[in-house]
C-alpha cells in the first residue's frame, strides 16, 4: 500500500508501507531506504 508521511516539519516522503508503530507513526520504503514519520491525513 502506498502511503505518504511527513519527516520533520516540512519534508514529505511517499513509499510502500512497511510497519505501523504504537505511537501512531509508520515507516515506508523508498528503494532501499526506510523512513519513519507521521502519516499524512486524507483530505475531504
Amino acid at each position: 500500500m502506498l502511503r505518504t508521511i511527513t519527516v520533520g516539519t516540512c519534508v514529505s516522503v511517499q513509499g510502500m508501507l512497511v510497519k505501523t508503530f504504537p505511537d501512531g507513526k509508520i515507516s515506508v520504503r523508498v528503494g532501499n531506504t526506510i523512513y519513519k514519520g507521521q502519516p499524512v491525513t486524507k483530505a475531504a
